[in-house]
């Protein structure tokens, strides 16, 4: 009887006490005086970046406007980035609001449906119209208690558009949060978030308070009844969607990467936890290159390695097929190498081992309509393969500044010197050619090498010939093979290779130094490149173009799907007839380095 007695005294002078200070409070008004200025400066500021980025920040419509989602925009041209899980149910084109108030018609770009990322264009109301964007920073600099904004259009609120903004901390970087269903949206690397974002602000950006682009919300923790935020959001890291974008803007269906290994963390609560390969696919890259179960994971990619989270985050940020720096212990001996990275996502292998191709649907989908369908065109593997063809032109269209060669499709004699392990000023010799038919129409193809006295002969294109043959001469892993796909690629482009000719996004690039130095670390020799892939006789070719001026630095060509490619390094380019042609390649197979080439006699003639 007493003790409720005494609660409800203290409750009656607290409620007093409240009472009088907010009587306090609304006698004497705080004055902007009365404020610490570093506390209106920050709301200033806060404000001044909310106002900045606002123009950028995309709503996103479902089929009839039911359902959506968020974006950003990141260019000019009205590219934007949002959720793979966004754009799945709405199909290749869709409708997107502005700030401004104007609905936009938009289309399907690029998919990374691991990543949950999707990338679509806006397209202008006006011809040539530049759009808002964000600029995107480097998420690698957020820190655990540092502010961010979050923008989108939480519940489908923004009806006229204009998006709906948080503010918040960030509550943890570098998290992994596994896959939902399937492998697919998978966040590795994350940002986690206590800025509220709730269902339809996935797609949207996060920013910093420097008005930068520090990621794209897609996940969050949140009552299962009411959908509401607990205070637990993911944001993907911009810096992840970077190692993407240009698989993306090349509408390219991505896949992530995988070692081709198993790593477990030996005394993950010890003081010497390691990370410890456990066991590898024969057919990887990785066991090419050397590992094998039990050796020690150190650094990937330029980060330390000790535990299996670190390992997931990592290696998850990246695409299938890149090569990347990997330091690993075997016993007592720490070493080096570069790995190239297998898919993420199971693929169906037929009877010969290749890819099966995807089964087609017994209804046929519905073609999209609208403005946006035009620059729709699908085709397996690729999200939408209109802008891959946009982006192959436009690569070439570069590369051709350098020379045009379609008038040179006749015989190339090149010769010089080669510095091989045993000898360095050997004599070298090529000699290639078209044969034409009796009906007037291209035959067979001939090459002819002369190294150092040893000559060798190679038919190409000739059916049934085996691995050995087209690997000539023999350490070098094909580089007759190697000098024609060179040469198709100059003088006849797209219509040397019939089976692919498409573009494969970014890929960092290793090319040796020039001096033949081995350098400190191999992250020292990358150079990021745009990359083709070309197909002709069920030989595979990756050739690598410098971002910077589309200089063709060199080349990979597999024989074998799983074997290792003959790689083509070159330098020291100089004008032949107007013309810029390598004076230098160096080859490697392997673990190997083949030979160099000092290539200082070019004789191309014109085609017949």
């Amino acid at each position: 009887m007493i003790r409720p007695r005494c609660h409800t005294l203290r409750t009656s002078a607290v409620l007093l006490a409240a009472s009088l200070l907010s009587a306090a409070f609304a006698a004497a008004p705080l004055s902007a005086q009365d404020v610490d200025p570093r506390i209106l400066e920050a709301e200033q500021k806060r404000i001044a970046v909310v106002e900045k980025v606002r123009p950028a920040v995309v709503a996103i419509f479902g089929k009839g406007g039911n359902g959506g989602g968020s974006g950003v925009l990141i260019d000019k041209e009205g590219f934007a980035l949002t959720n793979f899980h966004v754009v799945q149910g709405s199909g290749p084109v869709m409708k997107c609001g502005l700030p401004d108030g104007v609905l936009y018609d938009a289309v399907l770009v690029g998919l990374d449906k691991v990543g949950d990322v999707a990338l679509i264009k806006l397209l202008p109301k006006k011809e040539g119209q530049p759009f808002p964007f964000a600029v995107m920073g480097d998420s690698d600099q957020c820190k655990a208690g540092d502010w961010s904004l979050a923008m989108g259009n939480p519940f489908l609120l923004a009806t006229d558009f204009t998006p709906t903004v948080t503010y918040g901390l960030i509550s943890g970087v570098h998290r992994y949060q596994y896959p939902e269903g399937k492998g697919l949206l998978e966040y590795t690397d994350c940002i986690q978030i206590d800025t509220s974002i709730n269902p339809g602000n996935s797609g949207g950006p996060l920013f910093n308070m420097n008005a930068e682009l520090v990621g794209i919300n897609g996940r969050g923790s949140f009552d299962k009844r009411s959908r509401i935020n607990s205070g637990v959001g993911y944001a993907i890291s911009i810096n992840q969607i970077k190692n993407f974008l240009g698989h993306l803007y090349a509408g390219i269906d991505t896949d992530h990467a995988t070692l081709g290994g198993e790593v477990r963390t030996e005394d993950e609560d010890g003081l010497a936890a390691r990370l410890v390969l456990r066991s590898i696919l024969d057919q990887c890259d990785a066991r090419r290159r050397g590992l094998e179960p039990s050796d020690e994971l150190i650094e990937f990619a330029g980060r330390p390695l000790t535990t299996t989270n670190q390992w997931k985050n990592i290696v998850g940020i990246f695409p299938k097929g890149w090569r990347l720096p990997l330091t690993y212990r075997k016993g007592n001996d720490k070493k080096e190498t570069l790995v190239r990275l297998m898919g993420y996502m199971a693929k169906e292998i037929d009877d010969q081992g290749k890819p099966a191709k995807p089964n087609q649907p017994n209804q046929p989908m519905q073609p999209p309509t609208g403005p946006a369908a035009k620059l729709y065109e699908p085709k397996p593997g690729y999200s939408n393969f209109y802008f891959n063809k946009v982006s192959r032109d436009r690569l070439l269209a570069n590369f051709k500044k350098h020379g045009d060669f379609a008038s040179v499709g006749g015989e190339w004699a090149i010769e010089g010197g080669a510095d091989l392990p045993r000898k360095k000023g050997a004599p070298v010799s090529v000699r290639i050619a078209d044969e034409k038919a009796p009906d007037g129409k291209q035959g067979k193809t001939t090459i002819k090498l002369d190294l150092d006295g040893l000559k060798y002969d190679l038919e190409p294109l000739k059916q049934g010939q085996d691995a050995r043959t087209l690997r000539q001469p023999n350490g070098s892993g094909g580089l007759m093979l190697a000098l024609h796909h060179y040469r198709q690629l100059l003088t006849r482009g797209e219509k040397g290779f019939v089976e692919q000719f498409v573009h494969g996004g970014h890929e960092p690039f290793y090319p040796p130094r020039a001096d033949g130095k081995e350098p400190k670390n191999l992250k020292d020799l990358r150079v990021d490149c745009e990359v083709l892939l070309t197909e002709e006789a069920d030989v595979v070719t990756k050739w690598y173009f410098s971002l910077k001026d589309h200089t063709l630095l060199g080349f990979e060509v597999w024989v074998e799907q799983q074997e290792d490619p003959c790689e083509v390094f070159l330098y020291d380019y100089k004008p032949v007839d107007g013309r810029n042609l390598p004076q230098r390649m160096e080859i490697r197979f392997g673990n190997e380095r083949f030979g160099t080439l000092h290539l200082n006699n070019y004789k191309l003639a014109k085609s017949s």
